[in-house]
């Protein structure tokens, strides 16, 4: 009976140790650029989005996050509302981007979160290497903590296939897709 209630106690106190956060949208941003004629990046964000990440003793367990599509923003009202429609996104039918570990790895400081990303109704295994910074305590007392990622898609693979050819031969936009995420998490009560 001693042996069954400490185990019971060792149990719980383990599933105690892990902590949630949620992203705070007010310091996280959720970029992306592209290669544009060959000759620039264009770069862009989300201005809507939500996650969370568990921790357990300082190391991510999950993560989980959801991007609100018609949130795109380039800073041209004309080719983010371009970016909305079939020819790239397809907001109205596709509306959000979600992304949820199935597991984590370590190497060396960095984390590997390894999950389902979904974009355009299409679902594929994403390997993102994710920094964790912290935790800190915040002037209001909050725990918080840093989480940096940045991983390439190939937007063909996910049904975004709109290009033209230039003049030159080269194309208008690029296939690979560099995303880029600075986050700031707090700890829930």
């Amino acid at each position: 009976m001693l042996g069954l209630t400490t185990a019971a106690f060792l149990a719980l106190s383990h599933a105690n140790a892990a902590d949630s956060y949620k992203i705070d949208p007010a310091h996280t941003s959720v970029g992306f650029s592209v290669r544009h004629m060959g000759v620039s990046n264009v770069k862009g964000h989300f201005d809507d989005f939500a996650g969370s990440v568990v921790l357990d003793n300082g190391r991510i367990q999950a993560a989980t996050a959801t991007i609100q599509v018609k949130s795109v923003n380039t800073g041209i009202e004309k080719r983010d509302n371009h970016l909305r429609t079939a020819d790239f996104f397809e907001a109205t039918k596709y509306p959000e981007i979600s992304f949820k570990t199935k597991k984590v790895e370590k190497s060396g400081d960095q984390t590997i979160l390894i999950g389902d990303f979904t974009m355009r109704g299409v679902t594929k295994e994403l390997r993102l290497p994710v920094t964790v910074s912290g935790p800190v305590k915040d002037p209001q007392g909050n725990t918080r903590i840093g989480l940096e990622a940045k991983a390439t898609v190939n937007r063909k693979d996910y049904g975004m296939k709109f290009n033209a050819v230039m003049e030159t031969g080269g194309l208008m936009v690029g296939d690979e897709v560099t995303i880029e995420i600075n986050a700031e998490a707090v700890k829930g009560a």
